[in-house]
């Protein structure tokens, strides 16, 4: 059975779609990226909270990706917490969580 994951606003989505978008990526990580800008403005559209917009949101234009949604992936065993994470729309370090078994 899936673990489902809690969304500020309402709303849910399973951990394995995740885990599946991100090792799809690439990348053994995905940023945070939490902002409160809307979606049409959103600068990092391989973030977390851009994803979770695109796929689960009930409203696009508010930011999902916010440490509660963290902390239940952390939660689930399947990813690690880490503020050294390159984003790959801006080059910097963020935020992010890390597939622990990739």
């Amino acid at each position: 059975m899936d673990q489902i994951i809690w969304l500020p606003f309402g709303g849910s989505f399973p951990v394995n779609e995740l885990v599946e978008y991100v090792e799809s990526s690439g990348r053994n990580y995905i940023i945070q990226g939490q902002t409160k800008s809307s979606f049409a403005d959103h600068a990092k559209p391989q973030s977390l909270d851009y994803w979770l917009r695109v796929n689960f949101a009930k409203n696009k234009n508010a930011m999902l990706a916010n440490n509660s949604v963290i902390e239940q992936l952390v939660n689930t065993g399947l990813f690690q917490e880490g503020k050294s994470f390159i984003c790959p729309d801006k080059g910097t370090l963020c935020k992010g969580v890390k597939l622990i078994h990739s």
